[in-house]
């Protein structure tokens, strides 16, 4: 969806961005704050590791699931400033952008980064 302008300009991001980072934080939330309903003894080498991350550094993993939260927070923040300097006006694509950037982080924010709206040419 776009404006003419460009006003409204929006792009959702790739179905394997989407797949791949709400699998990934589902999995890291589910390890932080709920160990023991993933069967980690059914994993091999894999479930062998994160049992030994979440017996030894479960505060670490904690610490770290807060930074990631604050990264995405702080992402989304960043996509609005980037859109009033891309002349991305409308509210609603505005929010979308944000909500995206929040839910996928830099698998959405650089799809608008990459975004380079037509300026008219001024003589």
């Amino acid at each position: 969806m776009a404006g003419a302008d460009g006003s409204a300009f929006f792009r959702r991001t790739s179905l394997f961005w989407m797949v791949t980072v709400s699998l990934s934080v589902a999995y890291f939330t589910l390890m932080v704050f709920a160990p023991e309903k993933i069967p980690l003894q059914s994993l091999g080498v894999f479930g062998s590791f994160c049992r030994h991350l979440v017996d030894n550094y479960a505060g670490l993993m904690h610490k770290g699931w807060w930074a990631a939260f604050a990264i995405h927070v702080f992402e989304a923040i960043v996509s609005l400033r980037v859109c009033s300097n891309k002349g991305i006006s409308n509210s609603g694509v505005r929010c979308l952008w944000f909500v995206q950037t929040f839910l996928f982080g830099f698998a959405s924010l650089g799809l608008l980064l990459k975004y380079n709206p037509q300026r008219p040419k001024q003589r």
